[in-house]
């Protein structure tokens, strides 16, 4: 456990104290989980985001460019997805793979040109990436930089239905494309628009330089609660990916989980003729994952959480949760679990989670647990 002292802060952090935020570790950073004390924790939180809109700070997630002649080529030969398939001004979620397979981290690449990629990994795997990165570039294409700039940047996510008009309030670009991005300026400054996100709703990602992010974050909040929303910690983004059954590295997806297995193989440009780990996502894509992601909904009262056994009709062991969480729009416990392929459960399929020593019954329902607004 890292202990607070060595904890790295966002430009906002004092921010997050004046607004009663309760902070906690995420990747090696000190963030807010909620905003208790002004906002009304979590659920209130969450469902601002779906019925209004929400404002997070993650200025905890990592930043580097890779630059240079043939960047997107190399870029392209190292991640899963297909940088050929966007244009500049677009962004691509992709994977970081082991040669096995497994994820080392899922990515977001925003193509700013041929010679120039930007890349948002998480936290705790930033140093990691980059670093791979890095000793690839220097083995194969001594020509490129790869820079980390993990504290040039600050992040701050604008989600919901009412996500447009704030920025629109506040003379920032709005309409565009969903997975696109605009260089623009606020008060004279620059900062990167990109309609992305990590909710299910209509949103954005606005990056400004690290030391501009304070004045941007108290705008945004401001105009955020006059259409009436509210600053959002991780704990809500956290409901609002499970109940789009977004993966979050280190749980749904991991070293020892297949982006085949996760079900993202949608992320695989199974054409391409290069990227790490491609011969073992082949492989087991042609043979079949032996088990696979799946959303379960639970009938009784209760919270599944990471970790939790999943059991068949007959009692048989089937898998284990890797997410779980109860769903404010839904009002029920959720989860998604890695389970046996061999099992053939088809949506609809009972199944018990041992929670806590009880057995309570779920559903295997199929995914997004809620619609999705992203478009």
């Amino acid at each position: 456990m890292t202990t607070p002292a060595a904890l790295r802060r966002s430009p906002l952090h004092d921010r997050h104290l004046d607004l009663g935020a309760k902070l906690a570790d995420f990747g090696g950073w000190e963030m807010p989980i909620e905003y208790g004390a002004s906002g009304g924790g979590v659920i209130a939180e969450h469902t601002a985001v779906r019925t209004a809109v929400g404002l997070f700070d993650v200025s905890h997630l990592g930043k580097a460019t890779v630059a240079g002649p043939g960047a997107r080529a190399f870029v392209n030969s190292c991640f899963t997805a297909d940088l050929g398939r966007i244009v500049p001004g677009q962004a691509q979620y992709t994977l970081c793979c082991a040669e096995d397979g497994g994820v080392i981290d899922d990515v977001f690449s925003y193509l700013v040109s041929d010679d120039e990629v930007f890349l948002m990994p998480n936290a705790a795997n930033a140093d990691e990436v980059i670093g791979l990165l890095s000793a690839e570039a220097h083995r194969r294409a001594p020509g490129l930089t790869v820079t980390n700039q993990h504290e040039g940047f600050g992040v701050l996510a604008v989600q919901g239905p009412r996500s447009a008009a704030v920025l629109a309030d506040l003379d920032l670009p709005s309409d565009m494309p969903y997975v696109s991005f605009v260089d623009a300026e606020f008060d004279g400054r620059p900062v990167r628009v990109c309609r992305t996100g990590y909710t299910g709703e209509h949103g954005y990602e606005l990056i400004p330089a690290w030391s501009d992010a304070g004045a941007l974050w108290d705008a945004l909040a401001e105009t955020v609660r006059r259409h009436d929303g509210m600053p959002a910690g991780l704990g809500a983004r956290d409901t609002l990916r499970t109940e789009m059954g977004y993966p979050l590295h280190g749980q749904d997806l991991a070293r020892d989980i297949t982006p085949v297995q996760a079900g993202s193989g949608w992320a695989v440009g199974w054409k391409k003729d290069a990227f790490w780990g491609r011969d073992a996502l082949v492989a087991e894509k042609a043979a079949g994952p032996a088990r696979s992601l799946r959303g379960l909904a639970l009938s009784d009262r209760g919270v599944p959480r990471p970790h939790m056994q999943v059991l068949g009709a007959e009692g048989q062991p089937l898998g284990h949760t890797t997410s779980g969480t109860f769903s404010p729009t839904l009002k029920k416990g959720i989860a998604l679990a890695l389970l046996d392929t061999a099992a053939g459960l088809e949506h609809g399929s009972p199944v018990t989670i041992d929670v806590r020593g009880r057995s309570l019954s779920a559903t295997v329902v199929k995914l997004p647990f809620v619609p999705s607004h992203v478009r």
